[in-house]
């Protein structure tokens, strides 16, 4: 029996939410000075947003599988429903914060909320063992090309509202009612969404106590957590707008070629994805993981010892273009290696923990970058954490097999 109809739902799904979250992205900052709000609190609201949302998707998640996982999904989206029209509403700086808090908004333009990991727990249900990486990658691609056409068309819009004499204000708000209503257009199509998507087997396990959703898989689990937050945090040290700035004071580089740099980088990095499908179905899940994100980092440590400009856009090119590799990969393993009960729950512990390990970072590269001699080490330190992970993954987990490479 194939599940065509619930697949294509899913993937329309990522495409709008992550269309919405690079629409809003763009204007959010922008929006919210118009309303009154100061920097500092813009910040404290943004930091909220993301401490509200990795509480209420562990939430979520870990008890999607036995709550029911298109419920969850229906949660999800009239919580950004709800986020959107408060946000339209008020300036109040309280009740945005608890609009941020307990809704669904992204700063980032970034996945956010419980979506993701219930979706990848969907999916892995809806697929064979053997497909399940390539609908993986298929899943960051869309994503990836959804988030820059939203930024695309948000920031577009905004100019052009503007210029047909509306107020900044008003052209801004418009944008978050696009916002809002994709939150009401994912609610009704998650409605659609039939029970293929859920736990077939939910029997309650004998005598079994659960951490966070998790029992048989405690341990994999954890270990998973631990070595992707170490991942995060390195990755955290040179995160897309660092990297930007890096080469702004090196280079003199103006906003519009960074643009143009960053455009083609992203294009290479979801292409990235779908080419690791076919390397890991000749040497496995877990080698493709490694051998490809050592290479990566490599690149990644030698592009500040570039002398030129075009050397040095040259080198992070090609970094990008293997630099996704074990983005599929990684949640395609993570969902094969756990039981069917603790997909959703797997996905959303590794989820937070990422995120946990990515926050941190980019405070440590502001320290670095604010003193000359050691301008350059967040490439150096990312690339030798990363490299680390990768050593410690493999020792840790290549004798461990999803089931289409028994």
């Amino acid at each position: 029996m194939t599940h065509r109809k619930d697949i294509t739902l899913l993937f329309t799904t990522r495409i709008i939410r992550l269309f919405c979250y690079g629409f809003l992205s763009v204007i959010l900052v922008l929006y919210l000075a118009e309303t009154g709000l100061t920097e500092k609190q813009i910040g404290l609201l943004f930091t909220l947003t993301l401490a509200g949302d990795a509480g209420i998707s562990l939430w979520l998640t870990t008890h999607a599988d036995g709550f029911g996982r298109k419920r969850t999904l229906l949660i999800g989206a009239l919580l950004m429903l709800g986020a959107g029209i408060i946000f339209i509403l008020t300036n109040n700086i309280i009740i945005l914060m608890a609009a941020a808090i307990i809704g669904v908004i992204s700063p980032s333009g970034n996945e956010i909320g419980p979506f993701l990991s219930v979706e990848q727990a969907g999916l892995t249900q809806l697929v064979s063992n053997e497909s399940r990486t390539n609908t993986f990658a298929w899943y960051n691609l869309v994503g990836s090309f959804s988030t820059a056409s939203g930024a695309l068309a948000g920031g577009w819009l905004a100019q052009l509202l503007q210029s047909n004499s509306l107020s900044a204000l008003e052209a801004y708000r418009s944008i978050l009612m696009g916002y809002a209503a994709g939150g009401l257009l994912l609610a009704i199509l998650f409605l659609a969404v039939s029970p293929a998507i859920e736990v077939t087997n939910s029997k309650p396990e004998v005598d079994v106590k659960k951490m966070f959703g998790l029992h048989r898989s405690q341990k994999v689990v954890v270990k998973l957590s631990m070595l992707f937050a170490l991942d995060a945090f390195a990755g955290g040290l040179i995160v897309q707008s660092m990297i930007a700035y890096w080469f702004h004071v090196k280079f003199g580089v103006e906003s519009g070629v960074l643009g143009s740099i960053f455009f083609f980088a992203n294009v290479l990095a979801g292409i990235s994805a779908l080419l690791a499908v076919k390397i890991a179905e000749k040497i496995g899940l877990i080698n493709t993981m490694v051998f490809t994100h050592i290479p990566s980092n490599i690149l990644l440590m030698l592009v500040p010892l570039m002398p030129s400009l075009p050397l040095a856009i040259g080198l992070l090119l090609l970094r990008f273009s293997i630099s996704q590799m074990d983005v599929p990969t990684r949640q395609s393993y993570t969902m094969a290696v756990v039981a069917p009960d603790e997909r959703s729950a797997a996905a959303g512990v590794t989820a937070i923990a990422r995120s946990v390990g990515a926050a941190v970072s980019p405070s440590l590269t502001g320290i670095f970058f604010s003193i000359p001699v050691l301008f350059s080490v967040p490439f150096f330190l990312a690339g030798g954490l990363k490299i680390i992970y990768d050593l410690l993954l493999f020792r840790e987990f290549r004798s461990v097999r999803p089931p289409e490479e028994k």
